[in-house]
């Protein structure tokens, strides 16, 4: 049912834990499935130089986030914010149709993250002006 990329980011996520005075914190949940995912950015002259998780929920949750963490490491906000669900999602070698929203929630958590980040430096990062952090992604 999994791919053996999802298998080896649920057992062995990678960046797990949280930044201390980290330059952006997202977190997003959907009550409903129990997933909450919070994503840590540290961010030095608009390149993300490092990023961890903590995710509570799913085995695909987990990956997802894992993956997700890897896809933004190194990268600038630009790039990061090109990081879609379907991206993480394909990087996984596909997730079952039940949990794409676990891939949605990553590229959420990684968004708000961001959005912090731009509130707490006066930045205004345009493809971020719609985003609401807390909408439900179950809904699209």
């Amino acid at each position: 049912m999994y791919s053996e990329k999802v298998m080896d980011h649920f057992t062995n996520p990678r960046n797990v834990g949280e930044i201390k005075n980290a330059d952006g914190i997202g977190e997003v949940g959907n009550p409903k499935c129990g997933d909450i995912m919070k994503m840590y950015l540290k961010i030095e002259d608009g390149v993300i130089t490092d990023v961890k998780f903590k995710t509570f929920g799913c085995g695909a949750a987990i990956a997802t986030s894992s993956m997700a963490t890897e896809l933004v490491k190194g990268k600038t906000i630009e790039e990061a914010l090109k990081v879609t669900n379907k991206r993480v999602a394909e990087e996984l070698g596909g997730l079952p149709s039940a949990k794409l929203h676990c891939s949605l929630l990553a590229e959420q958590a990684i968004k708000a993250a961001l959005l912090d980040y731009a509130k707490k430096n006066n930045i205004e990062i345009e493809e971020l002006k719609d985003f609401d952090p807390n909408e439900d992604p179950h809904h699209h």
